[in-house]
């Protein structure tokens, strides 16, 4: 695109390690320079809309005032514009100045990057102190009062092809004195500042969600298990098959089915519409999507146990005239309970990693339906990597101890039997 301009070679490299910047990222400040940039931001995107009634192009917001520098990454060329304003502190013809000004804006624009391209990595560079700079067909319009006090950055084609900077860096060059540079925390005083600005709620979420969730599972899946196990062998078939299949359908597509079945267009979910009491979008919705998709693992366990009991035992404790209830609770629980805890952990961990038919169900709602998996989904979306990175250690960390109380579990109920080998 900026083939005919030519190179601009600059030694910044040299000041990148001596640019000192404030814990907030939006400042920034080199020892014995005449000049520092302050108020900085990095916008990813633009915006095409109209202002003030008028088409003016791709265009970023500066603020209510003209007197912001900018740095505008098109491809691999930076275009930088120094405001006349600033000229006095910066001039735009010095080349030390130019160098101090690219050190800044590539190390703000490095601290406050999310993922997308960096101005350091861009091989050429332009300066100007032209509020409106022409080239190759394009025109970029800077601090362009579009409307009352408020100033543009714009970007037009005069040639009918369109194009949009990578991202676009505006910052105020100001005196070294009107900077505060507080140097950012290290250690565990960082650590405290980071978990100091994270929301929490989606572990809270997550826990209310799984622990209530929970309970509806273990209650369904040693019904469900009894329940099969007294029915004739072909229904048996069927019910299997209807308890078993949300564990074999992707949970997005659980989560479809359930926005079918529970949604406003429903008599089931406008019923609960009208009792003020709204399924979808709704925490209890978390707990319906975590319910169905973790519910086949509580059930096909239990059912496993159940079936491995010796039936003559149980066809003993009929004769003796006990109940069928009784012996549930007194017989087939208790003599099973090592393989119900370990499916009810099971279903627990399960249930604490449904991302699918949760978002499909319940929506992203923050404090009330985001749990961790989607909090991880959505932050690095917004490319919060060091927040996705710190839900998804927490996830692992759970699960670990998920498997590990399974293992230990399995190894102190299986005891007895490694006794009964060494005889």
């Amino acid at each position: 695109m900026f083939a005919g301009c030519p190179t601009v070679a600059l030694a910044a490299d040299e000041y990148l390690d001596d640019v000192a910047i404030s814990a907030e990222g939006d400042a920034a400040f080199i020892e014995g320079s005449s000049f520092a940039l302050n108020d900085f931001t990095r916008f990813e995107k633009g915006s095409s809309h109209e202002r003030g009634g008028a088409y003016i192009g791709y265009n970023y917001y500066e603020g209510s005032s003209p007197d912001y520098a900018a740095a505008l990454q098109v491809n691999d060329v930076v275009i930088v514009y120094i405001p006349p304003s600033a000229h006095a502190l910066c001039d735009a013809s010095d080349a030390t100045s130019k160098d101090e000004i690219k050190a800044y804006f590539c190390a703000l624009d490095e601290a406050n990057n999310k993922g997308g391209a960096l101005l350091r990595d861009a091989r050429e560079w332009i300066f100007t102190s032209d509020a409106i700079y022409t080239e190759a067909g394009f025109q970029i319009t800077f601090s362009l009062e579009a409307e009352p006090d408020k100033f543009y950055i714009a970007i037009m084609s005069s040639t009918g092809v369109s194009t949009t900077p990578d991202h676009a860096d505006i910052a105020r060059i100001v005196a070294p004195s009107e900077v505060d540079i507080v140097p950012a925390a290290t250690g565990i005083a960082a650590f405290g500042e980071f978990l100091s600005g994270i929301d929490m709620s989606p572990l809270w979420v997550t826990l209310k969600t799984t622990g209530c969730a929970i309970v509806f599972i273990f209650i369904l899946g040693l019904a469900a298990a009894y329940f099969t196990m007294r029915i004739p062998k072909r229904a048996q078939d069927i019910f299997d098959t209807i308890f078993t299949i949300p564990m074999v359908l992707p949970p997005t597509v659980c989560g479809f089915l359930l926005l079918l079945a529970l949604g406003r267009n429903t008599a089931l979910g406008q019923w609960f519409i009208d009792i003020g009491f709204p399924l979808i979008f709704s925490w209890q919705a978390t707990v319906i999507a975590a319910t169905v998709v973790a519910f086949p693992l509580m059930y096909r366990s239990c059912r496993g146990a159940f079936e491995n009991l010796d039936a003559n035992m149980l066809d003993a404790a009929r004769t003796l005239g006990w109940s069928n209830s009784r012996i549930f609770f007194k017989l087939m629980i208790p003599l099973s309970w090592s393989s119900i805890a370990a499916a009810t952990v099971l279903a627990f961990a399960r249930a604490l990693g449904e991302f699918g038919a949760t978002l499909f169900l319940a929506g992203n709602y923050v404090g009330i339906t985001q749990t961790i998996p989607i909090a991880i989904y959505f932050e690095w979306m917004g490319g919060n990597m060091d927040v996705a990175i710190f839900w998804t250690i927490v996830i692992i960390i759970f699960s670990f101890a998920v498997i590990l109380f399974i293992n230990l579990w399995s190894r102190h109920t299986t005891k007895y039997r490694s006794r009964g080998d060494r005889k």
